[in-house]
């Protein structure tokens, strides 16, 4: 069984012993052991978005919940990340950054395909993109290694890969355009 304290009290003492990914990924890779008892205690996603479950300095825990089809321009984190999916699927493109005579700009690099039980690490420096590519509401905790809500970070403009700040107003209306769309399937 599945229970929200308990997780969040396992990932915060599993930074606090290693604030790197790999302890808090061991907790996550532990729920995601029984996605049917994550689904139940989290609920079934009704709504595309981002709920906050825990935010400290040392450790963000969000509920992710990707809208029908939704994609995601490239961007990073500044910060480690551990991705794990509880239903439906996550397309991650991972970005190379590379420097050419206009600055900096990325070229894609690889990719991963992320399904129910599956527990991806993400570094600091890693810039991805995300597509739900079913048409259907996909859910994952997502874990970061600091407070995700207070970091500057970039996103790259997805026509011509240039970076910019990250809007954190674009990507609510983002969210908002894929629950209008879930609302029609």
């Amino acid at each position: 069984m599945f229970d929200l304290e308990s997780f969040i009290s396992e990932c915060c003492d599993a930074v606090e012993q290693d604030p790197t990914h790999l302890a808090a990924r061991e907790v996550a890779e532990r729920a995601m052991a029984d996605p049917a008892a994550v689904l139940k205690g989290l609920g079934e996603p009704e709504r595309a978005g981002v709920i906050p479950l825990y935010q400290s300095d040392k450790l963000t825990i969000l509920n992710v919940v990707w809208g029908p089809l939704m994609t995601v321009p490239a961007h990073n984190h500044e910060m480690w990340a551990v991705i794990s999916v509880y239903t439906g699927r996550e397309d991650n493109i991972f970005w190379r950054r590379i420097e050419d005579e206009n600055g900096i700009t990325i070229e894609a690099a690889g990719a991963k395909s992320l399904g129910v039980n599956d527990v991806e690490p993400l570094g600091r420096d890693i810039v991805h993109s995300v597509v739900n590519p079913v048409a259907r509401l996909t859910g994952a905790i997502h874990l970061y290694g600091g407070d995700f809500f207070e970091v500057e970070r970039l996103e790259w403009d997805p026509e011509t890969h240039r970076p910019r700040p990250f809007d954190i107003e674009s990507t609510r209306r983002n969210f908002e355009r894929s629950n209008l769309l879930l609302a029609e399937i």
